[in-house]
């Protein structure tokens, strides 16, 4: 059920004090900071009354010079209450924030492919860090000048009454009117604030891109085109600023305008004789003084009000992220190696919005130890049957058994611990090679462990040349290496995994001849007691495979060694011949 936005604000805002709840000691030392700031003001100001009627037009001297002595000392402790509520303020803020960012970055780990499939990187990395940042500001800055202002305000209220109520009456009278201008700017700061959010995923999508792809850009002469794709997001970015701050400007300007008719009736008010003669000079001073006094922070909490609706919007958009459902793991059991037997059963998968199905009714067994081949034009959906055995998609009809146990009753740590995978498209993070080989196997490998997986994928005949050798840092994504190298580690990572089973998507396709051969043989090696999907399109590299499949729209039309399938005359000896006499 769909909350109406008031609710959702609401629903948002308490789910934000939560977070604090953690820190509430921390916090609650900050408020009363601010609290004492704002008492400590309201004090010196309601000692004008005093300071006239006593200190100058009686001439008292010795309160003359009390008062002279007091000020340094109120100063004193109003520095330190604001020093205090600032700086417990800043940490709760800054362990609030950081607890968040930590929080959506997990989340973000555990959510399914197809929830990142709908999302670009650049539109998740702006919640982390923009959305996030806007939530400080708005659990630190805003919430400071909205505790501290507010009370400022309340506490001059709260002596202007006690001077005259008459004339505390006239604010009675204005505050609901201001109360409905805040509530309509509320509104209009959330809505802006989340246009923005959208606009500053734009902008780092967009620039995520051009970064990714500079070389494809500067190849292309696509500069211009990714110029103009940035100005058109960035210029969404600047139209949805300027409107939030017109909102605000607009906004303070109203408030004070009706805070200076607050202002003009009490002086009507004090036109009258009568009405005038029951004031002292210091008591209509302090009134005026207030008045005035309250200018500024009406104007404070005007314009950081839109701070804090920018992070309660921030806020709903990281709640959204949270609140999406985490990866469904529905199984229980638990097998420490498999033995490698896998079976596809009238297995029917669609890709969300799609209406043609990926994979059509595919049945396909694997014994263990086997290899098989899956082969076809791009797009037939080989390599959906790598993703639906290891659940990265759930399938929607027919069954995926491992070792005869469906990949639906196996916990998602278990059954994926039982692959290594290699793709053509290589993963390396910004860390030494020795590190990247070593990803996810556990701290219980040794480092010659690291260096045989090293020397069996030849990645140590390009790192011997290196200064620090297999410790060197490759930069993000390995951009120091090229794309053979590259892959060469991808293959050393999965025989250091030492997984049953082995999934090679096009393994070799970035490697030279030489390197390929070399590889070849490892990976043959490698295969032994093991069983293996290989998809390829290079049918060289997957003669010896035990099984192929030939996939066709989502189908498997033909299956059977090498040989058998050259004797069909099918699809696969089409195949074949269009590649060996391409080669000749």
């Amino acid at each position: 059920m769909t909350l109406p936005a008031t609710d959702r604000t609401r629903s948002d805002f308490l789910r934000l004090l939560g977070y604090l709840n953690s820190y509430r000691l921390v916090f609650a030392i900050a408020v009363i900071g601010m609290l004492a700031y704002a008492a400590i003001d309201v004090f010196f100001l309601s000692n004008i009354e005093t300071f006239i009627d006593e200190g100058l037009t009686q001439k008292n001297h010795q309160l003359l010079f009390q008062m002279g002595l007091a000020i340094p000392v109120i100063f004193l402790l109003r520095g330190i209450a604001n020093f205090i509520s600032t700086y417990a303020l800043a940490w709760v803020g800054a362990q609030t924030v950081a607890k968040m960012r930590q929080q959506t970055f997990e989340h973000l780990i555990s959510l399914p492919v197809s929830f990142h499939d709908k999302h670009s990187t650049g539109e998740l990395i702006s919640k982390i860090t923009y959305d996030t940042e806007q939530v400080n500001q708005a659990s630190s800055r805003a919430l400071s000048i909205l505790v501290r202002e507010g009370a400022f305000v309340l506490g001059l209220l709260g002596y202007i009454f006690y001077l005259s109520w008459q004339l505390s009456l006239v604010f009675l009278i204005l505050g609901p009117i201001v109360g409905v201008i805040v509530s309509f700017v509320s509104k209009r700061f959330r809505e802006v604030s989340k246009r923005i959010q959208t606009a500053i995923g734009g902008v780092t999508t967009t620039t995520e891109q051009m970064l990714n792809s500079h070389k494809i850009v500067i190849t292309h002469g696509g500069q211009e085109i990714e110029a103009k794709k940035f100005a058109k997001v960035n210029t969404q970015s600047r139209q949805q600023q300027i409107k939030l701050v017109s909102t605000r400007v607009a906004s303070v300007a109203v408030i004070q305008i009706i805070a200076s008719f607050a202002l003009a009736t009490v002086l009507l008010i004090a036109s009258d004789p009568e009405f005038l003669e029951s004031f002292s000079t210091g008591t209509f001073t302090t009134v005026l003084t207030f008045m005035m006094m309250m200018l500024r922070p009406l104007k404070q909490l005007t314009t950081v009000n839109s701070e804090f609706q920018r992070g309660l919007a921030a806020c709903a958009s990281i709640f959204a992220v949270l609140d999406t459902h985490s990866e469904e793991d529905t199984g229980t059991q638990v097998i420490e190696r498999a033995k490698g037997k896998i079976k596809f059963d009238n297995v029917t998968f669609t890709y969300q919005g799609k209406e043609k199905p990926a994979l059509n009714q595919v049945s396909l067994e694997i014994k263990p130890g086997q290899t098989v081949a899956l082969v076809g034009k791009s797009g037939s959906g080989k390599s959906t049957i790598s993703n639906l055995v290891t659940r990265f998609y759930n399938k929607q009809s027919g069954e995926i058994t491992i070792d005869d146990i469906p990949v639906e009753a196996l916990t998602l740590e278990s059954l994926r611990k039982q692959f290594a995978f290699v793709s053509q498209s290589v993963t390396l993070f910004n860390d030494s090679i020795a590190n990247n080989i070593a990803y996810g196997s556990g701290s219980a490998v040794t480092r010659e462990q690291i260096v045989a997986a090293a020397k069996a994928a030849h990645v140590i005949e390009f790192t011997e040349r290196m200064p620090n050798g297999l410790d060197t840092e490759i930069g993000e994504n390995g951009v120091m290496l090229s794309g053979g190298q590259r892959q060469r580690i991808a293959i050393a990572r999965a025989i250091l995994r030492n997984a049953p089973i082995l999934i090679l998507d096009e393994a070799t396709s970035a490697l030279d001849t030489e390197s390929e051969r070399h590889i070849q043989e490892e990976l043959d090696k490698l295969r032994i007691d093991r069983t293996a999907i290989v998809i390829a399109h290079r049918l060289s590299t997957i003669e010896n495979a035990d099984i192929i499949a030939v996939i066709d729209e989502g189908r498997v039309v033909e299956q059977g060694s090498h040989q058998e399938l050259l004797a069909m005359n099918g699809q696969y000896r089409l195949l074949y011949d269009m590649q060996f006499s391409g080669d000749n």
